[in-house]
């Protein structure tokens, strides 16, 4: 099998895992939505740092424009 270079990869797959890959985010319900570099995240988070973290993975994947970040920070 040939391995695809990650820049070869949709941006959906690149996304996805920079956010699975962030150990600050372990298990969290993190949804987003992509369409023509603009990216939107939602779900629900623990903190605020998390929401950040969410975003800061996402930040520099190639094809990334913009960010909406719509998680919502639950404490419980």
């Amino acid at each position: 099998m040939i391995e695809r270079s990650v820049a070869e990869q949709p941006l959906q797959q690149r996304i996805e895992m920079a956010l699975t890959m962030n150990p600050y985010l372990p298990g969290k319900r993190v949804y987003f939505r992509a369409d023509q570099g603009q990216v939107t995240l939602s779900g629900r988070v623990s903190s605020y740092f998390q929401k950040q973290m969410a975003q800061e993975s996402i930040r520099r994947v190639q094809g990334v424009e913009q960010i909406q970040n719509l998680l919502e920070v639950s404490w419980t």
